[in-house]
């Protein structure tokens, strides 16, 4: 036991070393592929640079004290970060310097861009519809779990928490290689039929929702199996339906449970990547998400991207909260 909990410290200590490094040479890549391309090395990117220094300093200091002195991690990884963290302020103070003569657009103009407005709208339209979808499913898949007994419920049982376990990249090949246009098992007749799945907004829907459907049907199963079955047989037996049950008793009885599974099904949708980026293609205004807008911006130079990129996750981060 005692060497399990020094292994796991010391793996610790290397997760947070490495954490670090990888850190400091972002930033000094980044300034260097500068200096690449405009020929010097600006003010700014030798503050980036000294700074990315700076990191690694600290992290080879804690580093060789640790192995050195044999004493416990924490307070030197914690002045490790706190040594970044003074270099990280010394280059985000002297940093206005340089952009002081040009100053960052307005937030604004810049968020007013087609793009930008196609893509939110696309966003939330998918997750909208991916909600719609999970909440009918995810009801009817729970009461079908804890209300009935038949051969495979156990299989289903095991299958509802399959795009959990599963890369979203995975799923978003799955729906390619049943609904791919060309070379899927049900694309070519859907196709003809006027219907596209792949890189159109169905796809995007239909990814969206398989990704996030047992939010909803592992909320509302465990409310199933607590309030029991007493109440819906009296109403049954005092002549109501299926559907005046499930209207008057069921449904009031899981509000709570399939309200909270909703939400985190929402959050799980806006900030969906792997499996649209797979069946969308991301296409500007027609398949491009808002996701893939942050991806595309953040892979992209100059202020105006950088803005629409964290504005745009801060804005999902925003909604999904």
């Amino acid at each position: 036991g005692i060497f399990c909990g020094h292994t796991f410290a010391w793996f610790f200590v290397v997760m947070v070393v490495l954490n670090l490094f990888n850190s400091a040479l972002t930033p000094m890549s980044e300034a260097l592929m500068l200096a690449e391309m405009k020929g010097d090395l600006s003010y700014y990117g030798r503050i980036r640079l000294w700074g990315s220094i700076g990191f690694i300093v600290a992290v080879m200091v804690a580093s060789y004290g640790l192995e050195w002195l044999g004493v416990e991690a924490f307070p030197w990884i914690t002045g490790a970060m706190l040594l970044c963290v003074l270099a990280a302020s010394f280059r985000i103070r002297e940093a206005p310097r340089l952009e002081a003569a040009r100053p960052a657009p307005a937030l604004g103009p810049v968020l007013r861009q087609p793009e930008v407005i196609f893509a939110f709208q696309l966003t939330l339209s998918a997750a909208f519809w991916a909600v719609v979808v999970n909440t009918i499913f995810g009801v009817g898949i729970s009461l079908l779990l804890v209300r009935y007994t038949f051969p495979g419920r156990r299989t289903l049982n095991a299958l509802v928490d399959l795009p959990l376990a599963v890369s979203p990249i995975v799923v978003g090949l799955a729906l390619v290689l049943v609904y791919g246009g060309r070379t899927g098992w049900l694309g070519g007749s859907l196709e003809q039929a006027g219907l596209q799945i792949i890189y159109a907004p169905p796809g995007i829907i239909l990814a969206t929702a398989f990704v996030s459907l047992p939010l909803v049907i592992r909320e509302v199963i465990p409310v199933l199996q607590e309030i029991g079955t007493e109440q819906e047989q009296a109403a049954r037996s005092l002549g109501a339906s299926a559907l005046q049950t499930f209207a008057r008793i069921t449904l009031p009885a899981i509000r709570w449970g399939l309200l909270y599974g909703v939400v985190l099904s929402l959050a799980r949708s806006l900030g969906e990547f792997g499996a649209v980026k797979i069946v969308s293609g991301g296409v500007a205004m027609r398949t491009q998400t808002a996701t893939l807008l942050v991806e595309e911006r953040y892979q992209q130079f100059g202020v105006e991207n950088s803005i629409i990129a964290y504005t745009a996750a801060f804005i999902l981060a925003l909604i999904a909260v």
